[in-house]
């Protein structure tokens, strides 16, 4: 299958690995900010599906991706790419008797959390 190498300005997301699948949408200006479409503008054909992720340079600052896509059809820096975890492997919830948590930010301005939840359930009595 063909690949495509995607190169960023910052590093890719931490939660980003091989496997997950990498999407892209058209951005558009407001308000001096660029966004993606607004909630009542998404549809089935908002999101292009590129491929799957099969590599992520160790300075996560590239990746390289499983695409069908034609050459016209690559995003550009005009587009905001994202990717989405498989369901299958990446839906139970916490297991074990603990659970690490770990948040950064490499925002290199001030940023405030809003919310942070967990879900927690009896195993065993």
């Amino acid at each position: 299958m063909p690949t495509v190498t995607l190169t960023f300005a910052n590093k890719i997301n931490e939660s980003a690995q091989v496997g997950d699948t990498a999407y892209y949408s058209s951005t558009t200006d407001v308000g001096g900010f660029k966004t993606s479409l607004k909630a009542d503008e998404v549809t089935e054909n908002t999101y292009v599906n590129i491929g799957t992720i099969r590599s992520i340079a160790s300075g996560r600052l590239s990746m390289v991706v499983n695409t069908s896509l034609t050459a016209s059809q690559i995003p550009t820096t005009n587009h905001f790419i994202f990717f989405s975890k498989d369901n299958v492997a990446n839906m139970s919830s916490a297991l074990g008797y603990y659970a690490e948590v770990k948040l950064k930010s490499n925002s290199t301005t001030e940023a405030e959390l809003f919310s942070v939840g967990c879900d927690v359930f009896e195993s065993s009595k």
